[in-house]
């Protein structure tokens, strides 16, 4: 069967998607993904098709609404409002690529932002599958991630439920025009003014969710059509080898802090390459700091600090004591399965969501939002979370926990299960 995988966002965001899209080629189907140009060598590296879409993301991150986008914290109306800034101007060509690159599927799975995944599947009368990698299904149990919901509040089930419709009506009615004028030039009904979700959620069209059980149990108000498999682990290629120098650091003493956050990306890397440094000091840690899409490259010769732009998580994080980190979906699901504490430093979105998730299952201590980050809280979180044995005994068990589920099989299972019923 001819699979197309729409996934848009930063590397975090797409590579449980090429680990997804391994899986399904070892079952027998030819896989493409869909995603941007940024991860044309991560896709093709593991013998899947790919096929370019949208801008490049940190092309995206380069720009002044980019910015200030990656900048804006909890202020939730701001993130959403350069968010839709970031987003318009090439949803049009975007769904036009997502258009081409369908051609000749017979299945179609997308991101939770790849959504444009519906409506060309629509259009072309074959099944979709939403994949998303955050709980989005309306439920009592739990507020939509980014919304936090003070627990004093009464009727919290049914204001739960409606933080998600909330959700969706943001990250739709902006660009209902834009997609309703895709459809309708492409002779399809517009979507009705409240836009796909209900349609969804009425249709029982799949969802294959790509993170553990163990750490966001399935409500029980989720129908039967709604899987929870386990993560998407994409391990490192069996012929990488790391660094020398990185080996030889890691080795040198104490298991060191692995300190990274990704796609973040702002006008603020002095300041924060400030605070890690002075953090180091009062704490005596040492670390390996991921620099990512951070901007960081100087760092004056330090003997506490081995910096790189990027490690597999897999190898690195069992190797350290504790990860600092933003708390992306992906990355706080290789600190899980490695099974050390982390301390998250959310910007934005879901990311806040996940550091609350970690505090809840005591395997990291209380998230410390970028914007109040300094040098004395982050080495107080560093306290914690190297000396409270029983987080660390707690980590130690959710690893173990998630290390025994297979998440890219049991998504594959549920995905082969609904093509069936067809």
């Amino acid at each position: 069967m001819r699979l197309t995988i729409i996934a848009i966002g930063s590397r975090g965001d797409v590579q449980p998607y090429v680990a997804l899209g391994v899986g399904l080629q070892q079952a027998g189907h030819q896989v493409c993904v869909a995603t941007h140009s940024a991860f044309e060598e991560l896709v093709r590296s593991r013998g899947l098709r790919f096929f370019s879409l949208g801008p490049d993301p940190r092309q995206v991150g380069d720009t002044k609404e980019g910015i200030t986008w990656l900048n804006s914290g909890k202020n939730q109306i701001q993130f959403i409002r350069y968010f839709i800034r970031v987003m318009q101007p090439w949803l049009e060509e975007t769904m036009e690529e997502a258009w081409n690159a369908s051609q000749g599927a017979e299945a179609i799975i997308y991101s939770r932002l790849g959504v444009i995944g519906y409506h060309v599947a629509e259009r072309l009368g074959i099944p979709s599958f939403w994949a998303p990698l955050q709980p989005l299904s309306r439920t009592r149990s739990m507020s939509c991630d980014g919304v936090e919901l003070p627990a004093w509040l009464p009727f919290q089930g049914q204001f739960n439920e409606l933080s998600f419709f909330i959700v969706e009506q943001v990250f739709w009615q902006p660009f209902r025009e834009q997609i309703n004028k895709w459809r309708q030039a492409h002779g399809m009904a517009p979507m009705p003014w409240l836009g796909p979700y209900r349609q969804m959620a009425d249709k029982h069209q799949p969802i294959l969710y790509g993170f553990s059980p163990s750490v966001v149990p399935k409500p029980p108000d989720w129908g039967s059509w709604v899987h929870v498999n386990g993560y998407w682990f994409l391990d490192r290629l069996p012929d990488w080898q790391p660094p020398a120098r990185l080996v030889d650091f890691i080795t040198s003493g104490p298991p060191p802090i692995a300190i990274g956050f990704g796609s973040m990306k702002g006008h603020d890397s002095e300041p924060l390459l400030d605070i890690i440094k002075q953090t180091l000091s009062h704490t005596g840690q040492r670390a390996v700091l991921l620099t990512g899409w951070s901007g960081i490259r100087d760092l004056d010769g330090s003997d506490d600090i081995y910096a790189i732009e990027e490690v597999p998580h897999d190898w690195l994080f069992p190797l350290t004591s504790v990860t600092v980190h933003h708390g992306g979906a992906g990355t706080t699901a290789a600190g899980l399965r490695a099974g050390i504490p982390s301390i998250i430093v959310p910007y934005f979105a879901d990311q806040g969501s996940w550091g609350q998730r970690v505090v809840k299952l005591g395997v990291g201590p209380n998230p410390v939002p970028r914007k109040l980050l300094t040098a004395e809280n982050l080495a107080a979180a560093i306290e914690i979370a190297t000396q409270d044995t029983a987080m660390r005994a707690r980590a130690a068990v959710m690893a173990r926990r998630i290390q025994s589920e297979d998440g890219v099989g049991k998504a594959v299972a549920a995905f082969h299960q609904h093509m069936n019923m067809l």
